[in-house]
């Protein structure tokens, strides 16, 4: 282990043989780090925290501190579940589950950029950025390769889709779509193309997304008759994906931007 003498490291930690920790950080009680882990000075992790292999917390991020819930009381046991290949930087804060035996979990290979904020009980998939300043309250769920842009604030409960892009400065208080592109005060403008065509999405499988989307945002149909049509004329797994999205809605989807923000353009 290369550990600088400064640091300050719980002897209940479980350490793999080659962490770095830099100088002044400090490593809490039970807190797990695992091979290849590399902790920046004055970073601190603590509350049980579990970091996966060659995950990075850069200077002064802040991992499994208690979370900023009135109601959570000291003597509860929760944490936070780190997966493999994170890259969290400088002033990222992640906080503890709020319940007893709770965790925010976070999956592989995110990347979680400076000032960030991911609240208690907090689900982040694989593959998601989180842009300079952008705020998760608790309970916030974001799935695969979604793109939350710089100073975005996600009110709680809230979901974000696979493949989703939130545009920077937005406020989001509804769930957004798979494949989708909101701004502003929870709107929907597009279809992300460009994340999809980087994604490897083909020109067909986007222009079904394109589709989907015209159907719910631009036809004149109400969702749920927008949904049911859908159903009855399912043309891709995709378009499957967005309609099993919408129905386990509990807050209610992102609406339609005013205007006519159809779709992005698509060169294929």
């Amino acid at each position: 282990m290369k550990i600088h003498p400064t640091a300050v490291i719980s002897p209940k930690a479980k350490i793999a043989d080659d962490v770095e920790v830099g100088p002044y950080a400090i490593v809490d009680d039970h807190v797990t780090l695992a091979k290849g882990v590399k902790v920046y000075a004055h970073a601190y992790i603590t509350g049980s925290a579990e970091i996966g292999e060659n995950t990075e917390i850069h200077m002064g991020a802040v991992v499994g501190h208690v979370p900023q819930d009135w109601g959570f009381k000291k003597e509860i046991q929760s944490t936070v579940r780190v997966g493999k290949n994170n890259l969290i930087r400088e002033y990222a804060t992640i906080h503890r589950g709020s319940k007893e035996g709770s965790a925010t979990l976070i999956g592989d290979n995110n990347f979680i950029m400076a000032h960030s904020h991911i609240a208690h009980d907090c689900r982040i998939g694989n593959r998601v950025v989180l842009a300079n300043g952008s705020l998760l309250a608790g309970y916030v769920e974001v799935e695969d390769s979604a793109f939350i842009s710089g100073n975005v604030v996600v009110h709680q409960f809230v979901r974000i889709g696979r493949l989703a892009m939130i545009g920077g400065l937005s406020r989001i208080s509804k769930d957004v779509p798979p494949f989708m592109l909101a701004k502003g005060e929870s709107l929907v403008y597009a279809v992300n193309v460009i994340g999809l065509r980087r994604a490897g999405y083909t020109s067909e499988q986007r222009e079904r997304i394109r589709q989907s989307f015209k159907i719910l945002y631009h036809s004149g149909m109400s969702l749920p008759r927008a949904l049911g049509f859908l159903k009855e004329h399912p043309s891709s797994a995709e378009t499957a994906c967005i309609v099993e999205f919408i129905e386990s809605s509990k807050r209610g989807i992102c609406g339609a931007a005013p205007g006519k923000n159809e779709v992005e353009d698509d060169p294929s």
